[in-house]
């Protein structure tokens, strides 16, 4: 098992740092804090660590100023669950919705359905030809076989998987192609002047961010870019359906605008502010940008020197590229449910005790952009980053499992009120969780409150 520093220092190597950018990071707390069988901690305070030090040597590189690194363990893994510990004026909100979760099937296998969203909930339930209970749905489930309403799911654009184990899931060809995928993956994408960084208050001060995400990873590498200093545009499709509490969580430091690329000015909208950006972030599954002229090569035509952030479910690579995932049902189906269960002595699916894949992803995706970036200033070029959460879930095995995990007492409210702080929102009074990478001298923090989608102009504030 790699201990969290190592791992830090892979992950800063990965993205072109090299080891001294962690000469002066301290790190505090070991693994197990939040109970599981997988490395969850050295997970969050590994991955929290290489980009607060990346953010570290970016503000170095623009100052010549030096600064302390410091990530506590326990801080990380309530950073990691952040939209758990979510309060609006001392409420907390209910952030899943009941008919979400693990269902047997007629042939006695395992499948997780992902009803948050309601195009999604109405797709299953047609499919099914159910009403919207928990007890009709396992009734209508009887009379498919594991496999074929994963397939049947997938074939419909729903979100569905089946649980595998993980020797299933390493013979599966999605398995596969993703099991030799690092967890940050950076390309040179196009030609364009370097693009040095002129001082600023803080790392990222002066850098413009399209944020076109939804739900928790992407959201989580924009809200991260602007904790750091960056200006971050979030921008909602009018039509498109938002889980409000992840939107409140992951808004902070962000303004927030609606645009909607089915209106005939839309794209066009779309050009003119990326003409304007540095990074443009986006989640949508691989192909769908494309085809309305935003892929990658296009945005470095539209913009030279643009930084490309993707993400997706499966990677771009293998027969599931296209396929529709969150962050549970890749856990699900890649066989991380199935190792947590045989670790607990039980038979139905149990997930992680966080949303590691989004949450590790968000900040990979932060710390490829800080990459992309360092090297843009040096080189010049446009890049593209893409990371997956099956690819961070095969990440997440390579730090080991630890033994007795679950008999680890959890993390309630009480004991994460320390990494707490109230502010004033768009939506009342704000309890979330502050950022744990704590730089000695530009420490993270959110200019902008959380604001309701389309508060403000799609145009840049600066």
């Amino acid at each position: 098992m790699p201990t969290p520093i190592e791992e830090a220092r892979r992950l800063l190597n990965l993205t072109g740092f090299g080891p001294k950018a962690t000469d002066r990071l301290h790190l505090s707390g070991a693994d197990p804090v939040l109970p599981s069988s997988f490395a969850v901690g050295c997970s969050a305070q590994a991955s929290l660590a290489a980009l607060g030090c990346a953010a570290a040597e970016i503000h170095l590189m623009r100052t010549g100023n030096d600064q302390q690194v410091s990530v506590d363990m326990r801080h990380a893994a309530v950073e990691f669950r952040s939209e758990r510990y979510l309060k609006v004026d001392g409420q907390p909100l209910d952030i899943w919705d009941n008919l979400s979760g693990a269902y047997l099937c007629g042939d006695g296998k395992w499948v997780r359905l992902h009803m948050l969203l309601p195009h999604h909930r109405d797709g299953v339930l047609n499919l099914l030809d159910c009403r919207p209970d928990r007890g009709a749905i396992a009734e209508a489930l009887k009379s498919w076989t594991a496999p074929d309403v994963e397939d049947e799911c997938a074939r419909r654009g729903l979100v569905v998987a089946m649980m595998r184990s993980l020797d299933e899931w390493d013979r599966h060809p999605e398995g596969q192609a993703v099991a030799t995928m690092p967890p940050i993956r950076i390309e040179r994408i196009g030609d364009a002047p370097p693009e040095p960084m002129k001082p600023g208050q803080r790392p990222l001060s002066g850098l413009r961010v399209l944020d076109l995400t939804r739900i928790i990873a992407g959201p989580v590498c924009g809200r991260a870019l602007a904790a750091y200093g960056a200006e971050v545009l979030y921008l909602a499709g009018p039509q498109l359906p938002f889980a409000e509490p992840f939107v409140i969580d992951s808004g902070r430091g962000k303004r927030s605008a609606f645009l909607d690329l089915n209106d005939p000015t839309g794209p066009d909208q779309l050009r003119e502010l990326s003409r304007g950006a540095d990074v443009f972030l986006q989640s949508f599954r691989p192909g769908a940008l494309a085809r309305r002229g935003f892929a990658p090569a296009d945005l470095a035509a539209i913009r030279p020197g643009i930084i490309s952030l993707g993400l997706s479910a499966y990677s771009s690579n293998g027969p599931w590229s296209e396929r529709r995932g969150f962050d549970s049902l890749v856990q699900t189906a890649s066989g991380i449910n199935h190792a947590e269960a045989m670790a607990k002595g039980q038979t139905d699916p149990l997930p992680l005790p966080c949303q590691v894949l989004d949450h590790a992803s968000g900040y990979f995706l932060a710390l490829g952009a800080l990459a992309a970036l360092k090297r843009r200033s040096a080189e010049g070029g446009s890049w593209h980053v893409s990371v997956s959460l099956a690819a961070t879930g095969q990440w997440l095995r390579s730090l080991g499992r630890i033994e007795n995990g679950h008999a680890t007492t959890d993390i309630d409210a009480g004991g994460a009120e320390p990494f707490l702080y109230d502010t004033p929102s768009g939506f009342g009074r704000l309890t979330a969780v502050r950022h744990a990478a704590v730089l000695s001298e530009t420490p993270a923090s959110w200019d902008l409150p959380s604001v309701p989608l389309g508060t403000h102009s799609a145009e840049w504030a600066t």
